[in-house]
């Protein structure tokens, strides 16, 4: 299976023939210098991945030939929602592409007390940019779907989602929490969705914490180290993939 991933619109699988644009195009020919005959795997971003042969290599567009079809791999049954508080611009990209290289499954920019950046809505191109290191992460992982990116929301709004996830948890550092492991030991139903919330520099303010354990959220604490707001994010999404078999050599290959 070739190591060079790229994610397409279902539009532009016809068949057994497929095109990629402008932009796929540029990286094919001068990037990875790959030439007609070369291999790649295209990916739908619904659930299908696709061996393909390279049919014409442009400058503005390419065209493969399927040779094979089957489900896209690299995705957790345990789908994680990871409502991240607002930080600068270089440690939420960071959070984007390394939560997107562990598994999470959606990501939820939240405007908290003490974020750096207030609630608003974040611009399109903000948004495009975000949206591109989310899809370079997936293809560069080997993800079988890109993660889904929300506007951002503010804390207030976020809470009152808690009731749609089978779990949900919320760091808060101190020894009066459950321990990460702990809180996922507890007697639950099957568990297939998590909401995670994950506070700014500052951490959560108490009532923030205290809004969100009233929504059903449990506090979690990662452990007697202090851990930054970016790096807390990464280790308590794998952790709790971890925890649930996700992340076993060979999974869903």
């Amino acid at each position: 299976m070739s190591s060079n991933r790229f994610f397409v619109s279902e539009s532009s699988i016809e068949g057994d023939r497929v095109t990629l644009g402008a932009e796929q195009a540029h990286q094919i020919r001068h990037v990875l210098r790959l030439q007609v005959g070369a291999e790649i795997v295209v990916l739908d971003g619904v659930g299908s991945e696709y061996d393909v042969t390279l049919t014409a290599v442009g400058g503005r567009e390419v065209t493969c030939q399927v040779t094979s079809k089957r489900p896209a791999q690299g995705e957790p049954r345990l789908q994680i929602t990871l409502f991240q508080s607002l930080l600068a611009r270089e440690k939420f990209e960071w959070v984007l592409q390394k939560g997107a290289e562990v598994g999470v499954a959606r990501f939820a920019p939240v405007a908290t007390q003490r974020s750096i950046m207030r609630a608003k809505k974040i611009d399109e191109k903000k948004m495009t940019r975000w949206r591109r290191i989310l899809t370079e992460a997936a293809e560069q992982s080997h993800r079988g779907r890109i993660p889904e990116l929300e506007q951002a929301i503010d804390f207030d709004a976020a809470v009152p989602r808690l009731s749609e996830f089978d779990c949900a948890l919320i760091a808060a550092p101190g020894d009066e929490f459950d321990a990460l492991g702990e809180a996922l030991a507890q007697p639950k139903q099957d568990i297939t969705s998590i909401a995670l919330l994950i506070g700014p520099e500052g951490g959560f303010a108490p009532e923030e914490i205290e809004l969100a354990r009233e929504n059903g959220a449990i506090p979690i604490s990662l452990g007697p180290r202090v851990l930054r707001t970016e790096t807390a994010a990464v280790v308590a999404s794998a952790l709790i993939l971890y925890a649930a078999g996700e992340m076993q050599p060979g999974k869903d290959r």
